[in-house]
């Protein structure tokens, strides 16, 4: 078990309490072990940060095999037992996560993004990034993982209308619950960003940057951590994004007292998320739909729509879009070709009817 000291250095990794109840039994089979936080994964090496200072290591063939079993891998933000050897370090045990965001690969297998989160900034910069669908896709994985979110609208210092970006926000997102905590506007470069986001980092708390490359994630991680570890570069002028100086996920500590784990721009994000994972984060298009006049409002064109009237139609587009996705993501692999084969043959249908129509 931690004693006193060993607790206070490791809550500034983000050590929550609700892990300590974790802890003994898996202890117990390992106890030369200590505990320690990932806060980097290159491939098969890991960078590991404990209460005795920051080491190298790698995980042990019989917990890789247990892992990929359980179709899991290891994540940034994981807590995990590692038994020093030498200058490195051997990882034995990982500790459940609390929370986990992950997402699909273009080959649908389950890639986890980051571990062990109790808050989620949403980065959307004030220029060319701005997208509202985007913003609408990152809600979906942060609440079907039950990590709360704050929308972080960057580059504030660049933007002429804020006042107006920022009505537009929160008019998407007015009658939405479904764990987002706030919407501010901040200017990455400059201190008051510190003070904006303030409330949510706390000693002992960890917070991930997620949102397109290019949108500030790292340049606002340099600030909140007050260090330069971070590189950051130029966005296009033609669509501000940025160039992917960011490579990998990585955990800095802040003086704050917080983590805060830096991710790379994902240039797609295909959620694992089912269609009732969907509906709860749509929480406002639920609601609203019981105050529709048909129970089987579909919310097109019937009369009666309580959700056209209060959801904009932006939202309820990103809505119909997801809930799309999650349904094909539903489907077998033999459904998803008799679909698409169905769809082949209704396309044939009609472009034969347009071409005897073209010789009469």
């Amino acid at each position: 078990m931690l004693d006193s000291l060993q607790f206070e250095a490791l809550r500034r990794l983000g050590l929550n309490q609700s892990i300590l109840p974790l802890l003994p039994a898996l202890s117990d089979q390992h106890p030369a072990a200590a505990l320690v936080r990932v806060t980097e994964i290159h491939r098969d090496v890991l960078r590991l940060e404990g209460a005795d200072g920051a080491m190298q290591g790698r995980i042990r063939p019989a917990l890789l095999s247990a892992l990929r079993a359980h179709g899991q891998r290891l994540a940034v933000g994981d807590w995990v037992l590692a038994q020093p050897e030498g200058d490195s370090a051997w990882v034995c045990a990982r500790i459940p996560p609390l929370s986990a965001l992950s997402r699909r690969d273009p080959e649908g297998w389950l890639q986890p993004l980051v571990s062990n989160i109790d808050c989620a900034l949403l980065v959307l910069g004030l220029d060319k990034d701005f997208n509202l669908a985007r913003l609408d896709r990152y809600l979906v994985l942060t609440r079907s993982a039950d990590v709360p979110a704050v929308v972080v609208l960057s580059k504030a210092d660049l933007c002429a209308n804020l006042p107006d970006r920022l009505a537009e926000v929160r008019r998407h997102l007015a009658h939405s619950h479904a764990g987002l905590l706030d919407v501010v506007a901040v200017d990455g470069t400059s201190a008051e960003s510190c003070s904006v986001l303030e409330p949510y980092m706390g000693l002992g708390q960890t917070l991930v940057l997620l949102g397109s490359s290019g949108a500030g994630k790292s340049t606002l991680t340099n600030t909140l951590s007050g260090q330069s570890e971070q590189l950051t570069g130029s966005v296009r002028l033609d669509d501000s994004r940025g160039r992917h100086t960011t490579t990998s996920r990585s955990l800095h500590r802040c003086t704050s007292g917080a983590c805060i784990i830096d991710t790379p721009g994902l240039r797609s994000l295909t959620l694992d998320a089912d269609a009732n994972a969907v509906a709860q984060a749509f929480d406002d298009v639920q609601n609203l739909a019981q105050a529709c006049r048909f129970r089987n409002c579909s919310h097109g064109d019937e009369p009666g729509c309580a959700v056209r009237e209060g959801v904009s139609a932006k939202r309820l587009k990103s809505y119909e879009k997801l809930q799309r996705e999650a349904q094909r993501g539903e489907m077998s692999y033999l459904e998803r070709r008799e679909r698409l084969a169905e769809w082949k043959r209704i396309v044939k249908g009609v472009q034969l009817k347009q071409r005897l129509r073209g010789r009469d």
